[in-house]
């Protein structure tokens, strides 16, 4: 096939983590074709850009996120179509990439504004940037104690090689990737609409357990909130302050953060390990901020950092794990305050009206609901590995195509390479939260 086929001539690349590269290929270091730009917003009224490791630079209104809103942009550093955009910090993680808007960013970023604008393609850049080959290089120039807190500063970047074919090429390469890129976009839609279903099934069972039991010939009663319906005959309904207490995380900072073997829990799930916990397995941690409202579970000890609440023995009498599922079907992450910083409420969460067995039904329908779901979260957890897999294949499709490692100057679009953005947008997933909330941590 023409679009696989090899260059007639390599040569060895100057950056040491590259394979050969085309003979043709010029390769000089960023600094002949970018210098640092330092342009501050005076009304900080521009349209404000995040940047990410999943969908690089972007407008942050585009996305469906919940985070860190400063009170004042003024000062944000200004950037334009074509310049590259790094978060200093998150370098190490590819949350880099070139612009293709006019826009603000945290005053924390490095801007670098191309000499010429006709020396790449913006898209061919931006897929190179963020291949797994420059991301080593990223790391063996940052500079830090920590690895989660290496720094890459414009020095350090500049210097860096870059790959840079002829402008011709660039457009090509582009055009084929972003044709792939359209198939494996729509391939990763299919999968998380799947995903949907099987999560919106599994909502069904909890629901249906949590509110009517697992006895099916037990006497029902209207529970008096509209929204709840019918609860059994012999339950009460209380507000969930009468049946947990939410603790608050603690903050760990990198400087903090020891090896070891405790999982650490962020809003958004496991976000590494420590050597000391702060809650005593089994333990639910819910998303205080971020991804506010979302609820993980525990069975070992683990470190709830400060943007979560947690759940342990110390905090209720009711079985940990028939509330873990209480409160998924409480659906938390509705209940939000309209802040600069939106966020789950502790009083509003625990004013929540609940349905209330007693301890031994909590314990009967915890063990069922594990029996009914553990196929769904089977499936779910199938249908994510497949998300993955073609994800890792994309990224080695495209760290091939833009080293050169594969010509695709003779390939042609067919009639199903149709792209368009709103396709492409499937690559910005419930990932990008985690990504975003990463982007801002603590910088604008």
């Amino acid at each position: 096939m023409a679009e696989t086929k090899r260059y007639p001539a390599y040569r060895a690349a100057r950056m040491r983590w590259l394979s050969p590269v085309p003979e043709h290929w010029n390769e000089q270091r960023a600094k002949t074709f970018f210098h640092e730009v330092d342009e501050r917003s005076k009304t900080g009224h521009e349209e404000l850009l995040s940047v990410s490791h999943i969908t690089g630079v972007t407008p942050r209104s585009q996305k469906n996120v919940t985070m860190f809103k400063a009170a004042s942009y003024v000062g944000s550093k200004l950037c334009r179509p074509g310049d590259i955009v790094i978060n200093t910090l998150w370098a190490w993680m590819a949350a880099l990439g070139t612009s293709k808007h006019a826009g603000i960013v945290s005053p924390a970023y490095g801007v670098y504004r191309p000499y010429s604008a006709d020396s790449f393609n913006p898209v061919y850049l931006d897929y190179l940037l963020r291949t797994r080959f420059y991301v080593a290089e990223y790391i063996g120039r940052s500079t830090g104690i920590q690895s989660s807190r290496l720094r890459l500063y414009p020095n350090q970047f500049l210097d860096i090689p870059l790959l840079q074919p002829p402008r011709a090429e660039q457009d090509q390469v582009v055009a084929y990737l972003r044709a792939k890129d359209a198939h494996i976009a729509r391939f990763i839609k299919a999968k998380r609409d799947l995903i949907a279903l099987l999560t919106e099934q599994k909502l069904r069972l909890i629901d249906h357990a949590v509110t009517h039991g697992i006895d099916a010939s037990v006497k029902l009663k209207p529970s008096g909130i509209e929204w709840m319906g019918e609860v059994p005959q012999h339950w009460s309904v209380v507000r969930l302050k009468w049946v947990c207490r939410f603790t608050y995380g603690d903050s760990l900072s990198d400087a903090n953060r020891r090896q070891g073997n405790v999982p650490v829990f962020g809003s958004n799930g496991p976000v590494g390990m420590h050597d000391t916990s702060n809650s005593m397995g089994p333990c639910i941690v819910i998303g205080r901020k971020g991804s506010f409202g979302k609820v993980n579970y525990s069975e070992s000890d683990l470190f709830a950092i400060d943007t979560t609440y947690f759940v342990d023995r110390r905090c209720t009498k009711a079985n940990i794990r028939w509330l873990y599922y209480l409160l998924v079907w409480c659906r938390l992450d509705r209940i939000s305050k309209d802040s600069a910083v939106p966020g789950l409420d502790r009083t509003d969460a625990l004013n929540t009206l609940v349905p209330l067995p007693d301890g031994a039904e909590q314990e009967r329908i915890a063990k069922q609901l594990d029996i009914e779901t553990a196929e769904v979260n089977g499936a779910i957890a199938k249908v994510e590995d497949e998300i993955k897999l073609i994800r890792e294949y994309r990224d080695r499709l495209i760290a091939d195509v833009v080293t050169g490692q594969v010509d695709v100057r003779g390939w042609q679009p067919g009639s199903d390479d149709i792209v368009n953005d709103e396709d492409l947008a499937a690559f910005g997933d419930e990932q990008e939260e985690l990504a975003d909330e990463e982007d801002d941590d603590g910088e604008d």
